[in-house]
């Protein structure tokens, strides 16, 4: 009897090929999924951005509202001191 051996080569050849393209679609897809993580990142920290302007615009004017009020407390007892002066002096 005649033994027939084939080569393995041919064989390993296509599980090679396979291993190959699912690494490459490996690559391809986490590539993918960074670029996407990336871009939510990215709007997050723009939000943040946003936010905090709105946050110094915010702070600037209850400052200036601060202001107002100590004046306008300062012109009250001005006032008041006026009236108290008129009704010792009656």
């Amino acid at each position: 009897m005649h033994s027939v051996s084939f080569p393995k080569a041919p064989l390993e050849k296509p599980y090679e090929m396979r291993v190959t393209v699912a690494i490459g679609a490996a690559v391809i897809v986490q590539t993918g999924l960074g670029l996407i993580w990336a871009d939510a990142a990215s709007e997050r920290l723009a939000q943040l951005e946003r936010r905090a302007d709105d946050n110094t615009q915010i702070i600037e004017r209850t400052a200036r509202l601060e202001e107002q009020v100590r004046f306008v407390s300062a012109t009250l007892i001005r006032i008041e001191d006026k009236i108290d002066t008129k009704r010792e002096g009656e």
